[in-house]
């Protein structure tokens, strides 16, 4: 066997898996099939005008050079603007760090909080990339699997439970990637409380999905609403990517501690170095002046997501769960496994998900990606005609299952 020149860490890396699907999914296109993609947290709308005209204005106005490693100072003064706004809180500037994505804001915080061996207390179903960023710190990714009985939130006894004199960070994210589910403000006082007794414990919350709320709420019930005293250890992550659907601008930041702030700014000064200067440009008037947009798309969604569950009631098999949030549909898929295709037995998510897409060209997410088998998590950031169609697909498979 030939000696690799690769280190342990990157020996251990693991493609994504959402990224990796899209990938194969265009691959599949690009031989000719229709291929029907409800895998990646994209939106499927622009971007909203007023950041497409600003992202111009940058270029002619030749703005187009190195910020501070941690963002403009104008971007700093519209986020903490934003962030009064929505849920009232007062932040200065000096708390905030922009970043090349608010992937890459999570990445870093982790990098600068924990050293090795430390632990970080993730629930499943979880964004596909939490426990790998928690590896790539050196830390140990502690995973608590939820259930459909505290709708796939972490309760306050698992919590408990899980914390020990290891625990570093406890990362969640509300409304939640996959499941759309949000942690009421009950909820949240309740994880508040355990959190007080642990004071080593540093919480990040993964704001991403905070403004797509199909209850008319301006955005998500947040910890810090409920636990003003947990702010000296709470990190607040959030960018342009979601709600303003600004994916490819890679516009991300992060809010808290002024000394973590720092060391976050620093930790990408040496790696990724400044924001994009014109992605940075062009979100200042998408968080000042993109609240139209975002009510509009709100609508959108929802009009969407009742069209999808009302097809998916032909589905007898699958048993999905309506999000109060975000753009993604959770859908228990364990009432067709142990069946077979073609003559091959279908054992497990990933099983049927592959068959889906392979077959019939639908490419979803199977739950092993997210910490919970049997389970597949559909995007609905698409039209409304397609999704029928891929529904009618899924329908497809199921019927053709002996």
């Amino acid at each position: 066997m030939e000696p690799t020149s690769l280190s342990k860490r990157a020996q251990n890396l693991k493609t994504s898996p959402t990224l990796f699907l899209v990938a194969k999914a265009k691959d599949l296109q690009a031989k000719g099939h229709d291929v029907i993609s409800l895998t990646v947290g994209e939106p499927d709308w622009p971007t909203y005008p007023v950041a497409a005209l600003a992202g111009h204005e940058a270029i002619e106005k030749g703005l187009t050079k190195y910020t501070p490693a941690s963002g403009t100072i104008e971007l700093k003064k519209s986020i903490v603007s934003r962030l009064k706004l929505d849920l009232g809180f007062d932040y200065a500037t000096s708390e905030v760090a922009v970043t090349s994505g608010a992937k890459f804001a999570i990445f870093a915080a982790l990098q600068v909080l924990c050293d090795p061996k430390d632990e970080v207390i993730i629930h499943s179903p979880y964004w596909v990339s939490y426990p790998t960023m928690a590896e790539l710190a050196d830390a140990v990714p502690v995973i608590v699997t939820c259930h459909e009985d505290s709708n796939f939130k972490i309760t306050p006894i698992q919590l408990r439970k899980a914390l020990n004199e290891k625990t570093k960070v406890f990362l969640f994210c509300s409304p939640s990637n996959p499941t759309g589910f949000i942690y009421s403000k009950e909820e949240l006082k309740a994880l508040a409380e355990v959190l007080k007794d642990f004071p080593r414990v540093h919480i990040i919350s993964d704001d991403m999905y905070n403004r797509l709320m199909f209850d008319g709420a301006r955005c998500a019930p947040h910890i810090l609403e409920m636990a003003p005293e947990l702010r000296s250890r709470t990190i607040i992550i959030n960018g342009g990517s979601k709600a303003y659907s600004m994916t490819g601008w890679r516009i991300g930041w992060a809010i808290g501690p002024k000394q973590i702030i720092q060391a976050i700014g620093d930790y990408a000064s040496q790696s990724t170095g400044a924001p994009s200067s014109i992605s940075q440009h062009a979100v200042i008037p998408a968080l000042d002046h993109g609240e139209p947009n975002i009510k509009e798309t709100n609508q959108t969604l929802k009009a969407r997501l009742s069209a999808a569950l009302k097809e998916f009631k032909s589905i007898a098999e699958f048993k999905v769960f309506e999000p109060q949030g975000a753009f993604y549909l959770w859908i228990e898929v364990k009432n067709v496994l142990g069946r077979n295709y073609e003559g091959k037995k279908v054992e497990t998510s990933k099983d049927f998900c592959e068959i889906l897409l392979e077959k019939f060209f639908v490419a979803v997410v199977p739950g092993e990606e997210f910490g919970n088998p049997g389970y597949m998590r559909v995007s609905f950031a698409i039209g409304t005609e397609r999704m029928i169609e891929a529904i009618g697909r899924m329908n497809s498979l199921v019927g053709q299952l002996k």
